[in-house]
């Protein structure tokens, strides 16, 4: 064996050190604690926040976000919208490719789009019921033609009607396609264990290569609140979401760790189901006057102080208080006791009646609904609280197999990604099978009204139906807490709750 001289020694290991060093970050896999597992991985047919959480490291977007809510390029460079407000001109990134290796082009955009309309477990159909058809002007031109104008669109396309997934891959897999997703983004599917782990792989051809760090990306779901922050403090997980408000102190008081936060977009409440199979035929489906008396029962101030300590908002609307899209018509209802009991007896029940609520397993919605449960009981509502996992909870709602649900939504940029889906005439989120055909009308005239005013008068006009039939009573509106290893350097909090890992690094 030939002996290196000390000086020429010495020489290589400085330099396989300097080399480790700025590598380090990149040699890392960045291990991050959701609070649940994630529901199928295709963008037409999933639903769940964690989902949406992963395909921001998976799938890109025709277009996304800034901090500021404002949209920005992503795979689609540039867009002009037409004089008439019926025709979006895009034009594509060029030099993109999907992790099979199928070219991006403006053929790729317009099967995504066409798959997302028509393929039978979609649920992005209504978010681009406007596309009434593509045409494929150039290589990396497309133009979207539209029925009539549609103000939510591009809101639309930020979110997963605009993920982008390789044809070649959705033409062979079909339905299946979200056992092996194949997308565009910084890193590709590896591998998935149910309630265990999805790890994710970096993508050494990604267009915008130079600013993604780590090897990969592995998400791990830990439904309790308390256990996650103990994995992120014993070096188990670098990173978690949704950090309980309880636990805020406790993670600002650690040195080694960086808390995050933003304020949602979304809502958290009670879904009814007033139509969703034979499970809509009951008492809670078929009489609003108990919904109603529900909503009285709640003290939402309190469920504020009590369970967030203050960090999240009273709410009774899709949008929080606080937005320009909030119909100060309706103000956060007070609890009034009195009045939940006068409904129940009108409603044929003066000695209360049972009502049997769904929640995911994990640590905040379950103390949401003892809390509930006990300002309830008071009025006569004996609340039986059912526990599932999340993705679990999903399907039995979207199946009809429940009373209620409590379930919430991360919000959308444009306010019609919060409220139309969920309570339009056979909208693809629309589980409580509520149908009204005024609010149809008012909120399908939201999304061409030419002025903020028209749609503004719009949402208000559905929000007057809603707040009376009450399919959904809803109850808050949470702030995102993220808490991260301090050595993690970069992030940006969003309102959208994601989890962008471009010009995140880890810093020893």
């Amino acid at each position: 064996m030939t002996l290196l001289k000390p000086t020429l020694m010495a020489a290589l290991l400085s330099a396989t050190a300097l080399g480790l060093a700025a590598t380090g970050a990149s040699a890392k896999d960045l291990r991050i604690g959701l609070q649940s597992d994630a529901d199928v991985l295709d963008p037409d047919q999933s639903r769940t926040f964690v989902g949406r959480i992963v395909y921001t490291s998976l799938c890109d977007k025709l277009v996304d976000i800034t901090p500021d809510l404002e949209i920005i390029p992503q795979l689609a460079t540039a867009w002009q919208l037409s004089e008439d407000g019926t025709t979006i001109t895009m034009q594509l990134r060029e030099g993109v490719v999907f992790h099979d290796g199928t070219p991006f082009n403006a053929e790729a955009v317009a099967a995504n789009i066409e798959r997302s309309k028509t393929l039978d477990e979609s649920r992005r159909k209504s978010e681009l019921a406007s596309v009434s058809s593509t045409e494929v002007t150039g290589e990396y031109e497309i133009k979207l033609h539209l029925a009539g104008p549609d103000a939510t669109l591009m809101a639309q396309l930020a979110d997963r009607a605009g993920m982008m997934i390789s044809p070649t891959a959705a033409a062979a897999a079909g339905a299946d396609f979200g056992l092996n997703p194949v997308c565009s983004g910084p890193y590709s599917f590896s591998e998935r264990v149910a309630q265990d782990k999805i790890v994710l792989k970096r993508f050494p051809d990604y267009w915008n290569a130079d600013a993604i760090s780590f090897d990969s990306v592995t998400f791990l779901p830990i439904p309790d609140t308390t256990v996650r922050l103990a994995n992120l403090q014993s070096g188990d997980i670098d990173m978690l979401e949704r950090l309980a408000a309880t636990d805020l102190a406790q993670a600002k008081g650690d040195a080694n760790i960086t808390v995050a936060e933003a304020v949602s977009l979304g809502y958290q409440g009670i879904t009814f189901n007033v139509g969703n199979g034979a499970k809509g035929d009951n008492p809670w489906g078929n009489d609003k006057r108990l919904r109603q008396a529900f909503s009285y029962a709640v003290d939402r101030e309190a469920l504020n102080q009590v369970v967030f300590e203050g960090a999240a908002a009273a709410g009774n609307q899709p949008f929080p208080p606080n937005s320009p899209w909030y119909d100060a018509a309706f103000p956060v209802p007070q609890r009034d006791v009195a009045k939940a009991k006068e409904l129940l007896a009108e409603a044929g029940y003066p000695d209360g009646l049972e009502l049997e609520v769904q929640v995911p397993n994990t640590t905040v919605p379950l103390q949401l609904m003892q809390v509930v449960q006990a300002m309830a009981a008071e009025a006569g509502i004996t609340v039986k609280i059912v526990s599932k996992e999340f993705a679990t909870l999903l399907a039995d709602q979207s199946a009809g197999d429940y009373t209620a649900s409590q379930i919430g939504w991360s919000g959308r940029v444009d306010p019609d990604g919060n409220i139309h889906g969920f309570v339009t005439t056979d909208a693809g989120l629309n589980d409580a099978k509520f149908s009204n055909a005024e609010v149809d009308a008012a909120l399908n005239a939201a999304r061409i009204a030419p002025t903020t005013e028209e749609r503004k008068a719009s949402y208000d006009a559905a929000s007057a139906i809603l707040n009376d039939e009450l399919p959904l009573v809803y109850l808050y509106h949470e702030t995102w807490i993220w808490a991260l290893n301090s050595k993690i350097k970069g992030f940006t909090a969003y309102p959208d709750g994601m989890i962008r890992l471009e010009g995140v690094t880890w810093s020893e």
